[in-house]
């Protein structure tokens, strides 16, 4: 039987309870889950690839079945160097919903990459890594969004 592989791809600036709370889940319907941290040098991330590669490795050690690695290519290219079948892409509200179909179906028309819609528990709804550093850069206390080893580093970075 093949391996089922699946790419959660983002750039996780930094990583939330809502991201963990997809891993794991999609860690139980798959054979293997890969996190792909997106390099996104265009969207200006806070902190760098090695670090948010090191805070997410942190959050989700405890996943046994999970990669986690850096990326700065084409979604669909890394997705078939690494055997991947499908892509996970969590949806938090119906605004998200227009602009994820667009690229699950250019994904697709590319590739024939397939891509899985997920919701958040309910809980994590809310939650948005955009939303997590507003609420950080002003002093606000966000260690009910984030786990534990993301606060040291949005300390260091609102701290400077």
């Amino acid at each position: 039987m093949p391996t089922r592989i699946v790419i959660y791809p983002g750039t996780f600036d930094p990583i939330t309870n809502g991201h963990v709370d997809l891993v794991e889940r999609a860690s139980r319907l798959f054979d293997k889950t890969i996190l792909a941290i997106a390099s996104s040098t265009r969207k200006n991330p806070i902190f760098g690839l090695d670090e948010r590669l090191s805070m997410a490795r942190a959050s989700l050690g405890h996943v046994e079945n999970l990669e986690i690695c850096g990326f700065d290519r084409l979604l669909v290219k890394f997705a078939h160097e690494m055997g991947a079948t499908a892509v996970i892409r969590g949806l938090r509200a119906v605004s998200d919903f227009e602009y994820e179909f667009q690229l699950a179906n250019m994904n697709r028309a590319i590739s024939g990459l397939e891509s899985i819609f997920m919701t958040p528990a309910e809980q994590f709804s809310y939650i948005s890594s955009s939303l997590v550093k507003e609420i950080a850069s002003l002093g606000g206390d966000v260690s009910k969004f984030v786990p534990a080893a993301v606060l040291p580093a949005l300390a260091k970075q609102y701290r400077a």
